[in-house]
């Protein structure tokens, strides 16, 4: 199944999620648990995230330090395997530009087109901390450098000019897009227009970043619809789930927090309270977008499921 396909035929309201691997070490059977918990859901696909490979300095006795290069979060690929395999989920790999070369991207496609994953999420990803990579690699600077290397391979069109006999893949590429503009973007018709590049590439739909003004995503969609572009384009929304994240959030993702949500957060008494609020106002966007025609919802939802099965349960007369 083809994510583009699926949500350009979609009739009824539907819900994927995203989900993050388990840090190096660290427990799959906790996110296995989460997977269970949603499998009844019926989510259409469910998105994994990439982490490229990051320089830490380890302290050594003495007071010196030593440059290491790890990748926090591996297994995004077999994670994948088990949720197409064993849950029978379409999943959706990030790949990123940020750490990898081009050879390596090639490299993880081919992997993927063996496992029989055909949908992809084609990001930039972060440029902090990465690995240095060789200076005789290429690489792929922006998403849409990226995005045309994927529609290469699936014309069956490698970096090696030479090689013989090559299959071509069949990858659906997916893209992000920021209905509060990019942060790097100097404006929001700058950034709409570097969304518009990457669907010119083959594109074939997006995924926003998380937003908590239902207004903002419905103008952008407008602003995307009005420049001729009518791939789907799929609201990514996110519950929050402490006060922490009032501030957090915005820092890392760079997107803002309505005043109203805020309010309400803050005057919270309790951990139950503020997971209250936050479905809440989840809930409330769900209603917007469903109220406004748009019948795929996204959540980002990482390995904590327990609030998204609670707006579940709370929305479940609408879906």
């Amino acid at each position: 199944m083809h994510v583009a396909d699926y949500l350009r035929s979609v009739k009824n309201p539907t819900v994927s999620v995203e989900i993050i691997p388990p840090k190096r070490g660290g427990n799959l059977a906790q996110l296995e648990k989460a997977i269970q918990s949603i499998v009844p859901l019926n989510p259409p696909f469910i998105d994994v995230t990439s982490h490229a490979a990051e320089v830490i300095w380890e302290e050594l006795p003495g007071g010196t330090y030593r440059r290491k290069v790890k990748r926090k979060s591996p297994g995004t690929f077999g994670l994948c395997a088990a949720i197409k395999y064993k849950y029978e989920i379409e999943p959706v790999p990030h790949i990123l530009c940020g750490g990898f070369t081009k050879e390596e991207t090639e490299d993880a496609l081919i992997e993927l087109n063996y496992l029989g994953i055909e949908n992809i999420l084609a990001i930039r990803g972060d440029k902090q901390n990465l690995r240095q990579l060789p200076k005789d690699r290429t690489v792929n600077k922006y998403a849409v450098d990226l995005v045309k290397q994927i529609v290469d391979m699936n014309r069956g069109q490698y970096l090696d000019g030479d090689m013989m006999d090559v299959s071509k893949t069949n990858f659906c590429i997916g893209v992000a897009y920021y209905p509060e503009k990019h942060f790097s973007a100097p404006n929001l018709q700058f950034d709409l227009q570097a969304f518009k590049e990457k669907v010119d590439a083959g594109a074939k739909y997006g995924v926003s970043q998380m937003f908590f003004n239902t207004q903002k995503y419905l103008e952008f969609r407008k602003m995307v619809r009005d420049n001729g572009m009518e791939v789907p384009l799929v609201p990514g929304m996110k519950i929050i789930t402490s006060k922490r994240q009032l501030t957090r959030l915005p820092s890392i993702f760079h997107i803002d927090i309505p005043e109203e949500l805020c309010d309400r957060m803050m005057a919270t008494k309790s951990r139950a309270e503020e997971i209250q609020v936050g479905v809440d106002w989840a809930y409330k966007q769900c209603l917007e977008l469903l109220d406004a025609g748009i019948p795929y919802l996204h959540f980002y939802i990482m390995q904590n499921t327990k609030p998204f099965v609670m707006l579940m349960d709370k929305l479940k007369k609408k879906l």
